[in-house]
């Protein structure tokens, strides 16, 4: 047998006549003759090598073989569908700002959302203004009180977290040990956490970072110990790249929100990108 490429407008019109298992309601279908359908399917059958069809007085049946090879090829065909049709959509670009705090939680999604619309691009813009609005992106992820018109993704909790090779605290007072990676200069998030927990340490030696995923990168190389976003940090505590020395989180009353972009210059694959991350 040659190895030429099987004929697929044969094998669309034996799909069809073995559904219908009518020449006549194929050939409607089709938008053929009932000869341009019959000649088909015997194209078809030559390049194989085998018959497909039975044919009697009432109509069609599947031969044995043509039975066995019908599924697989209904399956393959509709993959080829699939992926042509992927194909002929106009790629497009969406446009997103996000603070660089968020990036650990965004990009595995971003990543996903791309081989799932492998035609689509989203361009990031990260940023470290946190309330900052839409401008000229589609979309905008934003960090503190959710605006009235913004759909809240996550609440912000925090929780202390050090890398798994370091000497576990056992006591609270015990980090007074360790050194203190702040995710801001102010302190404010483990001020807010040690209030929670209703006791005030002594921090000896500190360090400052300008977002919380720095803070986060440099706890997982073993400089110290930091408080961080529970949700932010799922992947490194699946991975065991940290660990978090004390049960439970506290809520700051911040969210990450996201807006879009509401008018006619909205892309089409905004909203199937706004729910891909709010589901995640």
């Amino acid at each position: 047998m040659a190895c030429s490429a099987p004929p697929l407008t044969a094998i669309n019109a034996f799909l069809v006549t073995a559904r219908c298992l009518n020449l006549t309601h194929a050939a409607r279908e089709l938008y053929l003759t009932q000869s341009a359908v019959s000649r088909k399917v015997a194209t078809l059958e030559n390049w194989l090598g085998f018959a497909l069809f039975q044919r009697h007085a009432r109509g069609l049946r599947l031969t044995e073989r043509g039975a066995a090879l019908l599924p697989e090829l209904q399956q393959s065909y509709q993959q080829l569908l699939a992926v042509t049709e992927r194909a002929r959509q106009p790629s497009q670009t969406l446009r997103l700002k996000a603070p660089s705090c968020i990036m650990r939680w965004l990009l595995p999604r971003l990543i996903a959302f791309e081989q799932r619309y492998p035609a689509t691009h989203v361009a990031l813009t990260t940023t470290q203004e946190h309330l900052s609005q839409l401008e000229e992106f589609d979309a905008a992820i934003v960090y503190g009180l959710p605006p009235p018109d913004a759909l809240r993704l996550f609440d912000e909790r925090l929780t202390p977290v050090l890398a798994a090779g370091m000497a576990i605290p056992q006591r609270i007072e015990e980090m007074s040990a360790l050194t203190f990676l702040h995710p801001t200069p102010d302190r404010r998030d483990w001020q807010h956490w040690l209030q929670q927990q209703r006791i005030e340490l002594v921090m000896q030696r500190n360090q400052h970072f300008a977002t919380m995923d720095l803070a986060i990168s440099a706890a997982i190389q073993g400089f110290g110990i930091t408080v961080a976003d529970i949700t932010l940090i799922e992947n490194d505590l699946l991975a065991q790249r940290l660990v978090t020395p004390f049960p439970g989180s506290v809520a700051t009353g911040a969210a990450y929100s996201l807006l879009q972009r509401q008018d006619k210059r909205a892309p089409p694959l905004l909203a199937e990108l706004v729910s891909w991350l709010s589901r995640a």
